[in-house]
């Protein structure tokens, strides 16, 4: 398998922006949601099983509405956990597969949420105010209001616990060059202990 490290942090914090830097500095980037999308391709049995449990999720029967669904989860706990128990196991195996697929490379897996699913791994968490997290992710041109990204992050972690889990932390608070020089820092660190 090929060695890496996950970037999590919470919605608005910066990974995808991290990300980028990282696939400059050379490595293969994964996107965690980008698989749980495809696990959920209609026809698939996680998206039937979704539409089974929860069929105001689904327009036409056969599609899973993201945003639907979203806000039927992160308004309820237990459906979160019910949801992540149909499709967090085919998302990892996929992952699983592609980290595989890609032997011998850094790979990064960009992660909503720190998972523990590659041990050994280290974990990255880009970081930032909740006040600027609301900012950018209200700002990115998303559907979400300033409530709806509230109510993702009740679901999320806590800055402290998001931190208290980093093996590494990226300050996304200042400019682009800041955060920048922090990955650099970061994938320095992380690939000399490959």
């Amino acid at each position: 398998m090929s060695q890496g490290f996950l970037l999590s942090g919470g919605i608005g914090a910066g990974k995808s922006t991290a990300a980028e830097v990282f696939r400059g500095l050379g490595a293969v980037v994964l996107s965690a949601d980008e698989v749980a999308r495809a696990v959920l391709a209609p026809g698939s049995p996680e998206s039937a099983a979704v539409i089974e449990r929860w069929p105001e999720a689904s327009s036409d029967g056969r599609t899973v509405d993201r945003a639907r669904l979203g806000r039927i989860v992160f308004s309820d706990g237990t459906a979160l956990v019910e949801l992540e128990a149909i499709t967090h196991p085919a998302t990892r195996t996929a992952l699983a597969a592609e980290v595989d697929r890609h032997s011998g490379r850094v790979v990064v897996i960009e992660m909503p949420i720190v998972r523990d699913w590659f041990p050994g791994w280290s974990q990255v968490v880009v970081d930032a105010s909740d006040e600027e997290r609301v900012a950018r992710a209200v700002g990115r041109g998303n559907v979400m209001e300033e409530s709806d990204v509230r109510a993702v992050m009740a679901r999320q972690p806590s800055r402290s616990e998001w931190l208290l889990a980093a093996d590494y932390v990226i300050d996304n608070s200042g400019d682009l060059d800041r955060l920048e020089q922090q990955c650099r820092r970061v994938w320095r660190r992380v690939t000399s202990e490959a």
